[in-house]
Formats: C-alpha cells, structure tokens, sequence
C-alpha cells in the first residue's frame, strides 16, 4: 500500500486589514491605529499575549503610515539614521533587555524618529513597566508612551482566530470543528496556533480529513501530556 507523502508546507498569513477581526478584546487597539489617530506622546505601545495579533497590527499600520518594521534584536546602532527618516515600528522590544547595544540603538531611534516629528510603534508581550530595560533613559521613555493592550480573545474572536490560521494553512476543517474547539480548548491565541499546527501535521502525515473526532483525539492527548508534565518527579 503506497505511503502517505506528508510536505509540512509554511503558513502564508493574511496581514491585510480586511484580514483581521474587530472584536471587544482588540478593539481599543485597533481604533488607536486609524490612520486618521494621532498619539498623545507621537509613540505607542502595542502589548499582548504571544500570537494575539501584535504583528498583524503592525502590518496593518505600516501599511497605512508607510512606517517600517524592525525587530527590536536586529537593530543596530548604524541603522537609526535611515530608520529616523519616516515613522517605525519595532517589534518584541523586551527581547534586549539584557542587550547593552541594542538598548542604545533603540534609544537613539526613539529620540531621533520623534525629534524628526514621525511615530513610533513599540510592541511585547507584557505591559510596557514590565519590560524590565536595562537602559534606564529607555526603559522611562517607553514606560511614557500611550499603551494599549490586546486582551484574550472572547468565543466568537476565538473562532475566527482559528479559522484564520487554518486557511492561512489551506485547509479546511469540518463544520463541527471550530466550535468544538472554542468550546474545549485553552483560551489563548497560542493554544490555538499550536491545535491548528498539530491538526495540520496530523492529516497530513494519516492521510486523516479535519475532523471533529481528530480534534478531540488531539485535546485529549494535549491534556494527558499536560498532565504528565505536572506530575511530580521522584528524586
């Protein structure tokens, strides 16, 4: 009997803004990055939970500003003249907190993009007087920027998250899928960009459709796992 053939082939997202949902959790955010909105203090800070939609975001107003993106690890000291010349938005600044030279460019950014009267987007996880810099001058600069916060997805932002991702995949589950899963799974958009990644590897390499029974197959073996993992260890 001929083998299934698995290719393990990158999800292409969708970043346009036709592309992300509006819900209560985001709405704040996404209303502060209108075109038409002008920041307070010229900078903001994007923060939410791992694939909350930060870097869908960002897309989004780079591409209403013409603002350019940069990971805040591959900034570096030479590139801020450059940079400085139209708005920018630096991704997962949290990232250096322990990187003397990277601070530094960073600073010098902030202060040079703002001084040249364009915006600056700052984005991490965590809320910006968590982040911890290791910069002082920084760490209050970033701690003086508006703030808005992308919150945990509610049922229906929930499903439309999975279904994103599952044609960002190009796929297509059963009817029954999404539901069952916003009804079972761990509210957070990691938890479902992990279940959709693992449901992809497993029809693809079993050969199996979308299915309801696959889901509950794979919650119910996410959950022993996470079970295992909490058990005590003997010494």
């Amino acid at each position: 009997m001929p083998r299934q053939l698995s290719f393990n082939l990158p999800a292409k997202p969708a970043l346009g803004r036709d592309d992300f949902f509006v819900a209560p959790s985001n709405a704040m955010a996404v209303a502060m990055l209108d075109s038409n909105f002008s920041w307070p203090s010229g900078k903001l800070v994007l923060s939410g939970p791992r694939a909350a939609g930060k870097t869908h975001l960002v897309h989004v107003w780079a591409s209403q500003s013409g603002a350019r993106i940069i990971a805040a690890t591959e900034l570096t000291e030479d590139q801020v003249p450059d940079l400085a010349t139209g708005p920018v938005a630096v991704e997962d600044v949290p990232m250096i907190a322990r990187d003397a030279a990277a601070q530094t460019a960073l600073f010098h950014l902030h202060n040079l993009v703002l001084a040249n009267g364009h915006a600056l987007m700052l984005t991490g996880q965590a809320a910006p007087n968590l982040w911890a810099l290791s910069l002082p001058d920084l760490q209050s600069r970033v701690q003086a920027a508006t703030h808005v916060a992308l919150e945990a997805p509610d049922d229906a932002l929930l499903g439309v998250v999975l279904a994103k991702l599952f044609d960002d995949r190009q796929i297509m589950p059963k009817p029954d899928v999404i539901p069952y899963l916003v009804a079972h799974m761990d509210r957070s958009f990691e938890a479902a960009a992990q279940i959709v990644a693992q449901m992809d590897e497993i029809s693809l390499s079993e050969g199996r459709t979308l299915s309801r029974p696959l889901a509950v197959r794979l919650l119910a073996q996410n959950q022993y796992e996470m079970s295992l993992e909490s058990e005590p260890k003997d010494d």
